[in-house]
């Protein structure tokens, strides 16, 4: 439920917080030809309306704001640390780092996503490790395969996606695709969180090293963009303490107001699919269809999987 305040404010109900959205109308993706135009005020409610899909990706996990306060033809804030004038009830958790800590906002309501909106984050980049985990914020419970490619070929990804997911699942691990809502695809992998960053860093290595080793001209593990050619990038370099990966369902700040979206692997192979399909626009529809209902509720431990690398060398 909303309710506007004359020009300048609009009121959300989320749960038991009223939130204030100040200048709804203002425009973060301009328009122009086929790109449709998107304000503040859309972006709002399209937080409000994927968050039942949304929250549970987010929920105890770190997040980086990437925010756009004049739109994504203006000035790009990465912001860490929670806003000074954030309000009480917007959870935060104080991590380290080296020489200090960070104080990172964590979303875990509706109320929360819409005070992002408010404050023109456009992107949510989250931490791949929880803060209500046994392990901590030290121990991932999430492991992810970056797919870049070298230019914007998305039958570049589409292969190499289904080649990595062959070989994950010859290593008994599930992996669930998502558009990144840019060029290239995400694999995530969901752990047990039994293992910390460094392990679970370079397990990814071996394994984007062994799949890069089996298709040397369409796979590279070099860090350097100018070593790589042609090749599609299987980055990995996500999988570590502080680093982040863009959540599901978040927008990016691109013309059109593309969505990183979760697909089943059906839709992998969809020639009609690329990474920016789905935008603000329709991305609900593709949320509510639940793409990653197959995926286990029960993260897997490596050790079995590192066994069957072993083999497989």
């Amino acid at each position: 439920m909303s309710r506007d305040h004359g020009e300048g404010v609009r009121t959300l109900r989320a749960g038991r917080r009223t939130v204030e959205v100040h200048r709804p109308g203002k425009v973060l993706f301009p328009g122009g030809g086929r790109t449709e135009e998107y304000t503040k005020g859309d972006l709002a409610d399209y937080y409000a309306s994927v968050a039942p899909q949304l929250l549970p990706q987010l929920r105890g996990r770190p997040l980086m704001l990437e925010r756009h306060p004049d739109g994504i033809d203006g000035p790009r804030f990465m912001q860490k640390n929670a806003p000074g004038h954030c309000p009480d009830w917007v959870h935060r958790v104080e991590v380290t780092k080296e020489g200090g800590t960070v104080t990172h906002v964590v979303c875990d309501d509706t109320a929360t996503l819409l005070y992002l909106a408010d404050q023109a984050c456009l992107t949510l980049h989250r931490w791949l490790s929880r803060t209500d985990r046994a392990g901590g914020l030290d121990h991932p419970d999430r492991l992810v395969f970056d797919l870049d490619p070298a230019e914007d070929d998305f039958a570049a990804v589409r292969r190499a996606a289904r080649l990595l997911h062959e070989l994950l699942d010859e290593l008994g691990l599930p992996a669930a695709p998502m558009t990144t809502g840019s060029r290239g695809l995400h694999l995530v992998v969901p752990l047990d969180g039994r293992h910390d960053f460094d392990e679970v860093r370079r397990f990814a290595h071996e394994v984007a090293g062994f799949a890069a080793a089996g298709q040397p001209d369409l796979l590279t593990t070099a860090a350097r963009r100018s070593e790589r050619g042609d090749r599609l990038y299987l980055d990995v370099q996500r999988n570590g303490y502080a680093q982040t990966a863009v959540a599901p369902y978040s927008v990016r700040a691109l013309p059109g107001a593309p969505v990183a979206v979760p697909l089943t692997w059906e839709q992998v192979e969809d020639p009609g699919v690329d990474a920016r399909r789905w935008s603000l626009a329709d991305a609900v529809e593709q949320a509510r269809a639940d793409p990653w209902r197959d995926l286990p509720t029960r993260g897997r431990a490596l050790a079995p999987a590192r066994r069957r690398l072993v083999r497989l060398r």
